[in-house]
C-alpha cells in the first residue's frame, strides 16, 4: 500500500517547483523529513545476523511531529503523565470551533489565529466558570488544537478536557452536576466577543468577514465520564497527523485516493484528489515551527501543579474512585531494544552491528 512518504517523493518535487516561493519553511521541512523518513538519507545502522548471515539495514526516523510513522511512543508517555494528574471527578469535553467565515484568515495567519483561538476559548471558559451562578471558582483545563476534518478539509478547533468542578476562593472543591458544566449559549457569545476583540488588537479585524460576528456561534460540551476515558479519547489527537498511512489506498502519476469516515453518519467513503491538491490539503495542517498544540490552564497550569496535587490528595482520600487514577499500564514504559540485542526477522538470531551510516547532507553549509 502507498504511504504519505511515497506521495511526497513522487509528487513533492513538482509541488515545490510550483509553489516553493509561497511555502513557509515548516512546510518545506515537513515534506523533506517525511519523504526521507527511515531511508538511507536519514542515516542509520547496518547489522549482520551471526546465525544466517542476513544483512539488515535500519534507518533512522525523521521525528517530525507531522510524520505518520513517528510519534506513537510519545503519545503513550503523554497519556501516562496526564493520567497521573487526574481528579476523581466526572469530566467534560468542550470544543470551540473557528467559524467557516474566519478560516481563510486563519490559514493565512496561522500562528496568530491559533494563539488567539486558545486565548479566547480558555478565557471565555474561565470567565463563565468563575461566575457563582454556575460554578464559582477556578477550573482545570487541558486544551488540544486540531485543524483537520476527516477528508483533510481545514477545520480549526480546540478540544478541552475539564474535570467537573472548581476550586472556590476559600479553597473548597465545588463539584458540578454530572451532566452539566456551564451554559454553552452564553459560552459561545463570550467566545465570539473575545475572538473579535483579539482580531482588533492584532490589526486583522478589517480583513475578517464581518458577517460572521452577526451569526450565532456554537460551542459543544458533553460529559465524557472518567478523566481516564476522556484522555484516552483525546490522546491520539495530540500526536496524530492529518492522515495515517493505512487510509491511503491508491497512488498514481496524477492522483491519490484515500478513505475517510463521515462524522455525522459514520459511513466510510473514498476520495480521489489530484496529487497537487492532496499535498496542499495535507500541508495546511502542518503547524508553525515551535507552536505548542497542547496547552494547560487554570489548576493544570505549571504554576498551579502543587495546588492540584494537594487537591488530588484531598479528594482521593475519601473517594472509592482512587483506583481509576492509576492506569493499568506499567509504571515504566518498556525501553526499545538496544542495537546489540536486535533479533533477525528470518531466523531470530542475534543481529550484530557492522557500521553506522551518517545522515546525508541535503543542504549546503550556512
Amino acid at each position: 500500500m502507498p504511504e504519505l512518504a511515497d506521495i511526497l517523493r513522487r509528487h513533492g518535487p513538482q509541488y515545490r517547483s510550483n509553489f516553493a516561493d509561497r511555502m513557509p519553511p515548516s512546510h518545506l521541512k515537513a515534506m523533506e523529513d517525511i519523504g526521507n523518513c527511515r531511508t538511507e538519507s536519514m542515516g542509520g545502522h547496518v547489522y549482520l545476523c551471526d546465525q544466517c548471515g542476513e544483512v539488515r539495514y535500519s534507518y533512522h526516523s525523521c521525528k517530525n511531529r507531522h510524520c505518520p510513522k513517528c510519534g506513537n511512543d510519545t503519545t503513550d508517555v503523554w497519556l501516562k503523565t496526564q493520567i497521573d494528574l487526574l481528579l476523581p471527578e466526572n469530566y467534560f469535553l468542550i470544543t470551540f470551533t473557528l467559524p467557516v467565515g474566519l478560516r481563510v484568515l486563519a490559514r493565512a495567519n496561522q500562528k496568530l489565529i491559533y494563539d488567539l483561538l486558545f486565548t479566547a476559548s480558555s478565557e471565555a471558559l474561565k470567565k463563565l466558570a468563575m461566575d457563582p451562578k454556575f460554578l464559582g471558582g477556578r477550573i482545570a483545563m487541558i486544551g488540544v488544537l486540531h485543524t483537520w476534518g476527516r477528508d483533510l478539509s481545514y477545520h480549526p478547533h480546540v478540544h478541552y478536557i475539564v474535570p467537573g468542578g472548581c476550586l472556590s476562593s476559600d479553597n473548597r472543591w465545588l463539584p458540578s452536576p454530572k451532566k452539566f458544566f456551564v451554559p454553552v449559549k452564553a459560552l459561545s457569545t463570550i467566545f465570539r466577543a473575545k475572538i473579535r476583540d483579539g482580531l482588533q488588537k492584532l490589526g486583522l479585524l478589517d480583513a475578517a468577514d464581518q458577517q460572521v460576528f452577526k451569526k450565532p456561534w456554537v460551542v459543544h460540551s458533553k460529559p465524557v465520564g472518567s478523566g481516564e476515558s476522556a484522555l484516552k479519547y483525546l490522546a491520539p489527537y495530540v500526536y496524530r497527523v492529518a492522515l495515517s498511512n493505512n487510509r491511503i489506498e491508491h497512488l498514481d502519476d496524477s492522483s491519490v485516493t484515500f478513505r475517510y469516515r463521515e462524522s455525522d453518519s459514520g459511513i466510510s467513503r473514498r476520495m480521489t484528489l489530484s496529487a497537487m491538491e492532496f499535498i496542499r490539503r495535507f500541508l495546511q495542517h502542518v503547524l508553525p515551527d515551535g507552536f505548542h498544540k497542547v496547552r494547560y490552564y487554570g489548576l493544570l497550569s505549571p504554576s498551579n501543579r502543587k495546588t492540584l496535587k494537594i487537591l488530588q490528595n484531598v479528594l482521593t482520600t475519601n473517594s472509592v474512585l482512587e483506583s481509576i487514577l492509576r492506569p493499568s499500564m506499567p509504571e515504566k514504559l518498556s525501553a526499545p531494544q538496544s542495537p546489540d540485542t536486535l533479533l533477525c526477522p528470518h531466523c531470530s538470531g542475534n543481529l550484530r552491528l557492522l557500521k553506522t551510516m551518517r545522515r546525508a547532507r541535503t543542504r549546503g553549509p550556512p
